[in-house]
């Protein structure tokens, strides 16, 4: 993906704007590396989180809806709920990975070949690479929707919108966000012969129960809309540290409390309004529960806010535990791709020691009927979910060390 950067009087449509003049070479060094350490510090965090959830699915005995306040406990629900700032915030930090391209040289054309190529490289890993972690099968429909089915059609939308200025990038992110629930009233029924076309955009199913053609849970309305805005927060990375800082925390609390204040009304945001219930801590959990398929704007403010506080003081942290993080935010589609795996196996090796039934599939994530007499309580969630991290790390650093000793382009896409 080379090529020489435009240097005329026309690259600033081309470029985006370098740091300012009177900054040192050593402070924008230091400046960008502390800010690209702080992105992967809270991607590793994030990775590690979203293992629990997945070690749920393969694990748990519990085939219900862990946010079903009619049949969870607290265990169950926060193991679930703790997970929920994983997407959006991996989709964010897509959307200002794509911009930090620029600050390797990278014209918006290369940028934009880049995203088309490697989102279909995703959709493509969504029908194959994953589709087999899940299931141990491959088959032709449905099509699975799912996390890298939304992170590539996102990474297709953003090539076209990268030609497009900050401010407006900034605009149609935020429109998408703010404005995606007042289609909450509409169904795929309503478009009729079109409505395969409201299933592609917005999420849901399209076929029949027997003949089942297309499944989506990552919808790009509004993933396309967070990945935009991930890339429109880019240009904080020539600002001064203190600058950002300030900007990130300021923007998380006003996320958070925004959060608060408008599910509180129960007016707009999300179709599941919540309810008091019959102790205090079932009724927190009921202002907890927002839809995450697709994601609603609470959904995203409840998960975004607290993760941009949290980007805000990683540049300050140093030390052997952001070390060990930093690993896994670096390679985190190599993980993604590997922890399933290794989940799924283990599953299998543990159900074949005990004389369970062998989990081919996800117990509880996956379509289907639910397995008979299989599944462990939440301590064996949680063991199944450190192990699967810590005998993922010498990989993770093999591969990271990889990317860094070796130009091949394939290693760009993962």
């Amino acid at each position: 993906m080379g090529g020489d950067r435009v240097m005329s009087a026309q690259s600033s449509m081309q470029t985006l704007p370098a740091p300012s003049e009177d900054a040192s070479v050593e402070t924008q060094t230091a400046v960008k590396a502390a800010r690209v350490d702080s992105i992967d510090l809270l991607r590793g965090i994030v990775m590690i989180v979203m293992a629990i959830d997945h070690s749920r699915d393969f694990f748990s005995g519990d085939m219900f809806d862990p946010t079903d306040l009619t049949r969870t406990n607290p265990a169950l629900f926060f193991t679930r709920i703790v997970t929920h700032i994983c997407a959006p915030t991996f989709m964010l930090l897509a959307g200002t990975g794509a911009y930090l391209s620029f600050a390797r040289g990278k014209s918006r054309a290369e940028v934009s070949r880049f995203l088309l190529t490697r989102g279909i490289a995703f959709v493509l890993a969504e029908q194959t690479i994953m589709r087999f972690a899940w299931r141990f099968k491959l088959y032709l429909l449905p099509i699975d929707g799912s996390t890298m089915w939304g992170l590539g059609w996102s990474m297709i939308a953003l090539s076209a919108l990268v030609f497009l200025p900050i401010r407006w990038m900034a605009v149609f992110g935020a429109a998408i966000v703010l404005l995606h629930n007042l289609l909450d009233p509409f169904t795929a029924q309503s478009w009729g012969s079109l409505r395969i076309v409201w299933v592609f955009l917005h999420g849901g199913f399209f076929g029949t129960p027997e003949h089942p053609i297309l499944g989506v849970g990552y919808a790009i309305i509004p993933w396309a809309g967070v990945m935009a805005l991930g890339f429109a927060l880019g240009p904080i990375v020539h600002w001064a540290p203190a600058r950002r800082r300030r900007f990130l925390s300021l923007a998380g609390l006003l996320l958070t409390l925004g959060f608060v204040v408008l599910r509180f009304t129960n007016w707009y945001g999300d179709h599941h309004p919540w309810s008091p219930q019959a102790s205090p801590l079932f009724t927190v959990m009921s202002f907890l529960t927002t839809e995450k398929y697709p994601p609603s704007l609470l959904f995203l403010m409840m998960t975004l806010g607290p993760m941009l506080l949290l980007l805000s003081v990683l540049e300050r942290w140093k030390g052997p535990a952001a070390d060990l993080l930093l690993v896994y935010g670096r390679v985190p589609l190599f993980y993604y791709f590997a922890h399933i795996y290794l989940l799924h196996a283990l599953a299998l090796a543990l159900a074949a020691i005990v004389h369970k039934p062998l989990p081919w599939t996800a117990a509880w994530a996956l379509s289907g009927p639910p397995i008979p007499n299989y599944g462990w309580e939440l301590p064996v969630v949680y063991l199944m979910w450190i192990v699967t991290v810590v005998a993922l790390y010498p990989a993770c650093k093999w591969y990271m060390g990889l990317k860094r000793r070796s130009d091949f382009w394939l290693l760009g896409y993962l």
